[in-house]
């Protein structure tokens, strides 16, 4: 067991815990409300900065949160600077894993942490961090995943080029037509999960690249898990690290992926049945 403290700590290597919810910490006496999970590759450039925004924001609130950095094996100064910023952010964890992927970081977050929400977030803030407050009234409902969206009414996006927002659509018709029902965006990065349903769900993922968002939603709908989409102001980061077209590629191959996964009963493990929706049954 992996025992999360204010310093740094290694994960294993392997892909997930041994039982559905087996928890690679141990809790604190009154677990926080929210925990932000930001999985980091090569990070040194924005992190910084990103992690003075997100304790501005959670300085203001009433609820209580904790920070978890995933160092997904950088060669930078990525870990080092989460390290400094621990002096003067309490809540700041550092967790660090080798290199395996978003998917395989995000994994080693959700069992890292302690809160009810566990919410996983871009380092480069895309979603202004304030943009939270749009996902507590669901959480106050209990919906078990809220996905931050930006095709939904109400979003708005700032500064994407053209061919680039035509690509996303592309793929996410592709997604809607193999995997994922009447999901709008599946890959924005910002998502938030009922702990026990992050847990469940995250055990049996397998997917360690971009493609993991697709495979975690196809998953919580094959479940019956409700998702509900929150509209959000997002901005267009020039130095996003997804390669247009080598990562597009990539991400349609795990598709398929998850297709044959599913054809393999590679998702037919039973998961917790609280809170299940059966409105729309596979």
């Amino acid at each position: 067991m992996t025992t999360l403290t204010n310093q740094s700590q290694p994960l294993s290597t392997d892909s997930g815990p041994t039982s559905l919810h087996a928890a690679t910490a141990e809790p604190p006496e009154s677990p926080p409300f929210l925990s932000l999970i930001i999985p980091a590759y090569n990070e040194e450039r924005r992190l910084t900065d990103s992690l003075q925004q997100i304790q501005a924001y959670f300085d203001t609130q009433s609820f209580a949160t904790e920070v978890i950095v995933v160092d997904d094996g950088s060669s930078d100064s990525t870990a080092t600077i989460v390290e400094a910023s621990m002096r003067d952010y309490a809540a700041l964890r550092l967790v660090r894993a080798p290199h395996g992927g978003k998917g395989h970081a995000c994994k080693q977050g959700i069992f890292a942490s302690h809160g009810q929400w566990l919410f996983l977030c871009d380092s480069d803030l895309s979603m202004p961090i304030q943009e939270v407050a749009r996902f507590l009234p669901h959480l106050q409902h209990d919906t078990p995943i809220t996905i931050a969206s930006r095709e939904v009414p109400g979003a708005r996006r700032y500064g994407e080029p053209a061919h680039r927002h035509l690509m996303g659509r592309v793929f996410n018709w592709l997604v809607r037509t193999l995997a994922v029902r009447n999901i709008q965006d599946t890959q924005c990065g910002f998502k938030c999960f009922r702990a026990d349903v992050a847990r469940d769900i995250f055990h049996v993922q397998t997917i360690n690249g971009w493609g993991f968002d697709v495979e975690i939603l196809f998953i919580a709908q094959k479940h019956g898990f409700q998702i509900v989409e929150v509209p959000i102001n997002w901005y267009y980061r020039s130095h996003s690290k997804v390669h247009p077209v080598r990562d597009t590629v990539n991400m349609i191959r795990e598709v398929w992926q998850v297709r044959l996964n599913d054809w393999r009963g590679v998702y037919k493990q039973r998961l917790c049945p609280v809170d299940i929706d059966m409105s729309e049954p596979r």
